[in-house]
């Protein structure tokens, strides 16, 4: 199967996401500087969640790079991912809406959890796909960094009960981990 309506399909949902994300941020009442003040952890969890999807779009973006045929395994596996990344604005509403309380903040950190497992989900069905010579492969090799992912979302989860702020924090080392595209693809498809 040819991988062009996958990715056709995968940006579509990531964009509508995007803009679900947007719909969030209401409008203050007010025309002065304070009247944003009640909006600052909605924009917070906005510019965080963006983020978040902006990272898997582009790293799903370079990983279907290396993949020259898709399966139905494939499909389901991205079809999995994107259902937990279809859950982000809604855990991103609620944790901005209720300023970083714990049990938003710990089901936020599941959502991601579940994404990034899905991710491995996809990653492994590639892999096995085009077996392990293959340039995706070779280029995620032991994936430290993905596992290294989950090891802080599980520590960020809990942590959402004793103090938030660090779940937060650790929810944004994730993502300045994650922030620059995977260069171990980039370099796989140019070899």
């Amino acid at each position: 199967m040819s991988k062009g309506r996958l990715e056709a399909f995968s940006d579509g949902v990531v964009a509508i996401l995007i803009t679900i994300l947007v719909l969030e941020l209401r409008i203050p009442h007010g025309a002065d500087w304070e009247a944003l003040r009640p909006l600052l952890p909605v924009f917070l969890t906005y510019v965080l969640s963006f983020v978040f999807l902006g990272i898997y779009w582009n790293n799903h973006h370079h990983m279907l790079h290396t993949a020259d045929r898709i399966n139905g395994k494939i499909l389901w596996a991205n079809l999995h991912l994107l259902f937990w990344l279809s859950l982000v604005p809604f855990v991103t509403g609620w944790m901005g809406e209720n300023h970083f309380a714990s049990v938003p903040t710990a089901a936020y950190g599941g959502v991601l959890l579940m994404a990034a497992i899905a991710y491995t989900i996809l990653t492994n069905a590639i892999v096995a796909e085009h077996g392990p010579e293959s340039k995706l492969a070779k280029a995620v090799g032991s994936d430290v960094k993905g596992k290294l992912s989950v090891g802080l979302y599980v520590l960020a989860i809990a942590l959402a009960f004793v103090n938030q702020w660090f779940s937060d924090a650790l929810y944004v080392l994730v993502a300045l981990m994650w922030l620059v595209p995977d260069r171990r693809i980039e370099s796989s498809i140019t070899a």
